[in-house]
């Protein structure tokens, strides 16, 4: 019962931002990586994916009430892509999906995982 209402919190209280990088002088560098930092303010860990067009990639884990910085493949960010975000609490049962949002390469994703 608590794994679904820390997912249904998060669902609820997910906040996704995204800012462009600053890129020089209006050229785009296709080499720069994008990153995912996730403030997970919960006691869970969490395993994140990245979906896009039903392929769904594990990018990494976000420990318990850290930020981690998470790379998103380059295959992913080839240009201006929709993605969404997954967590799923490692050892629960229901995954919490974000908003979909659109990535350049270069970006900086914020996703925060609010405490339930």
């Amino acid at each position: 019962m608590k794994i679904k209402s820390i997912a249904f919190a998060f669902v609820l209280a997910t906040i996704v931002a995204c800012s462009t990088l600053s890129r020089g002088s209006g050229t785009t560098d296709q080499s720069q990586s994008t990153v995912v930092q996730v403030d997970n303010q919960g006691f869970l860990d969490m395993d994140v994916y990245a979906v896009r067009s039903g392929q769904r990639v594990r990018i990494g884990i976000a420990p318990g009430n850290t930020k981690t910085n998470l790379t998103l493949p380059s295959t992913l960010v080839s240009g201006l892509a929709s993605l969404r975000f997954v967590a799923d609490p490692i050892g629960g049962r229901r995954a919490s999906v974000s908003q979909e949002i659109t990535v350049a390469p270069g970006d900086t994703v914020v996703m925060t995982i609010p405490p339930v």
